[in-house]
């Protein structure tokens, strides 16, 4: 919903807000923010909040240390489990240089970037996630364990499965926030769980990526427990997956959904050092329907790209690789940038890999390419990718890769 900025401030009134959350991220999609009070809000939007970015990862040093926060009316939320009395809201903010210039490292700046670059050539995309995440107990202290809540499966129910009312009040509230959830289920490891959510334009489906899991931690913790979104949580059992699935349209009408695959393909292992930028992401490949080759193919989760049994605006591939410590706003720039390859360069769609890969013989296995196997590799594949170059501020391939 459109907000001016004279509503937010009417809103703050009549509502009670007594603390304005202005949000953002480091580079590797981390959630910052800080407090203001009610007064400071007209000082915010036509000004902006000064921050010390020099302690922030990516944000500079002590030399150059001052950034200023402007919030965006559009993203106000309220924060539901927050106090009541007094309540707590949250904006997203932009992020520039005290002489107004845009912060070159400000990631969700770098997917509106991607966005523009799509618009000029006539295209519009359309993202939707689908994120896992496990539910561990706490100890006597308060502190995570790797204890999972439950050891119930795939899509059971309970009293197996322990983590349905978890997950009724991460959905409702989220519905609180203005942000629909699709679906969500008990997932295959024990304790693990996932929330679908319906497609949205790209900015608001990576704020709402990010939104998420801080909702998802603020009612775990509330509830005892700790959510755990890393890539491989417990050795032996399914890794959490941050599925994206992405869908375009051409001004012109064209069908570009099989040359916007083909770029992604094409650019999967440059790509992947920030579709999983930690050691930890590269146990998941291989194994528990996380893919290691670089393929697709129709329904058949064993792919990197699957295209679901869908039809009209439903139509669209889903990215299987992404893991949860993914920046979304990172991911979702390359993707648009990825795509755009694909469709400008009328790249040609690969045969479909109709086999289940996990269970392939390694003579058929050869002829597929793979993803980088680990972290080194993926960060000698991004430093040596001009795709990288063009789309990523070298300063920020450079701290993924010196994590």
């Amino acid at each position: 919903m459109k907000y001016s900025q004279q509503e937010i401030i009417q809103y703050v009134q009549e509502e009670d807000v007594k603390f304005i959350r202005l949000a953002f991220c480091d580079v590797f999609g981390k959630q910052k923010n800080i407090s203001i009070m009610p007064d400071e809000l007209p000082k915010a939007f036509t000004y902006g909040i000064a921050i010390d970015a020099s302690a922030i990862d990516g944000f500079g040093d002590e030399t150059h240390s001052d950034l200023f926060l402007h919030p965006e009316p559009d993203t106000l939320m309220p924060l539901p489990w927050r106090p009541e009395e007094g309540s707590v809201v949250r904006m997203f903010c932009n992020i520039t240089y005290p002489n107004g210039t845009p912060f070159e490292y400000d990631s969700r700046m770098i997917l509106k970037q991607a966005i523009e670059e799509a618009s000029k050539e006539g295209l519009q995309f359309f993202f939707g996630t689908e994120q896992e995440f496990y539910l561990f107990q706490l100890d006597d202290h308060g502190e995570p364990t790797k204890i999972p809540y439950d050891h119930a499966g795939y899509m059971d129910i309970a009293p197996e499965d322990k983590g349905e009312n978890i997950r009724r009040e991460i959905c409702l509230t989220l519905e609180q926030m203005g942000i629909r959830p699709e679906s969500s289920h008990h997932e295959q490891g024990p304790g693990q769980n996932e929330i679908d959510f319906r497609y949205s334009d790209p900015l608001t489906a990576a704020d709402n990526a990010m939104t998420f899991q801080t909702v998802v931690k603020a009612i775990a913790l509330r509830n005892g427990l700790y959510a755990d979104f890393s890539p491989k949580p417990l050795h032996h059992q399914p890794g959490n997956g941050f599925h994206i699935n992405i869908s375009v349209k051409s001004a012109y009408d064209q069908d570009c959904m099989n040359s916007m695959i083909a770029g992604i393909l094409d650019k999967a292992s440059e790509m992947t050092l920030f579709l999983n930028p930690l050691e930890n992401s590269y146990e998941r490949f291989g194994q528990d329907k996380a893919p290691r080759y670089i393929s697709w193919s129709s329904e058949n989760r064993s792919q990197l790209v699957r295209v679901p049994a869908a039809l009209g605006e439903y139509r669209r591939a889903e990215l299987r690789s992404p893991d949860p410590a993914a920046n979304s706003y990172l991911a979702f720039a390359l993707l648009i940038y990825a795509s755009m390859y694909g469709i400008k360069e009328n790249l040609e769609l690969p045969e479909p890999a109709d086999l289940n890969l996990f269970k392939a013989p390694i003579e058929v296995l050869a002829n597929f390419r793979q993803l980088p196997g680990n972290l080194p590799a993926a960060c000698q594949e991004a430093k040596n990718s001009s795709f990288i170059k063009k789309c990523i501020p070298k300063a920020i391939t450079e701290l993924y890769c010196s994590r």
